[in-house]
């Protein structure tokens, strides 16, 4: 989930960008960067405030929700809704999709085929055209990721094609 800037220095990145839009510099939201850059995975608020804390123990909760919505703001993540809930932010601010397990909600990144972001321009064309100012758009696939496949651990809410037919 790395990006072609990845040879700058993160905090050089985020303090140029800061301040470029007139916002402080403040040792929170530079370690819940670099924190969310050493991960380099989807993670939830409270997996972001546990490893920011070991570093600032006096930072709370609320403090890291509101950074992740800046960044988020300023494109430096990306939110992800994981299903059942929860929400994710993905360092990887590039244009790519994910794919979201059902049973234990995992999240992969992948990257889409020409046709897809074909069809995602053509959607948000169609958008614009009723009237919708759209910000972006992706997808978001859901289903069982390799793991919950190999260890049966699927527990499908969806009822088999058999029990649809006994249940009409």
């Amino acid at each position: 989930m790395t990006s072609p800037n990845d040879h700058r220095d993160p905090d050089t990145e985020l303090t140029r960008l800061l301040r470029s839009r007139g916002l402080r510099v403040t040792s929170p939201r530079l370690v819940i960067h670099r924190q969310l850059r050493a991960r380099d995975r989807h993670v939830t608020a409270e997996e972001a405030h546990d490893a920011v804390a070991a570093v600032l123990p006096g930072i709370s909760l609320p403090t890291v929700y509101a950074t992740l919505e800046l960044f988020e703001e300023l494109g430096i993540v990306r939110r992800v809704q994981a299903g059942r809930g929860a929400i994710r932010y993905d360092p990887r601010s590039d244009l790519h999709h994910h794919a979201v397990c059902r049973r234990c909600g995992r999240v992969d990144d992948f990257d889409g085929a020409d046709e897809l972001e074909h069809a995602l321009l053509g959607a948000e064309a169609a958008a614009r055209r009723d009237g919708f100012a759209a910000d972006g758009a992706a997808v978001v696939l859901t289903g069982l990721c390799q793991e919950c496949r190999a260890t049966g651990r699927e527990r499908s809410s969806r009822p088999s094609p058999a029990g649809r037919a006994a249940g009409r």
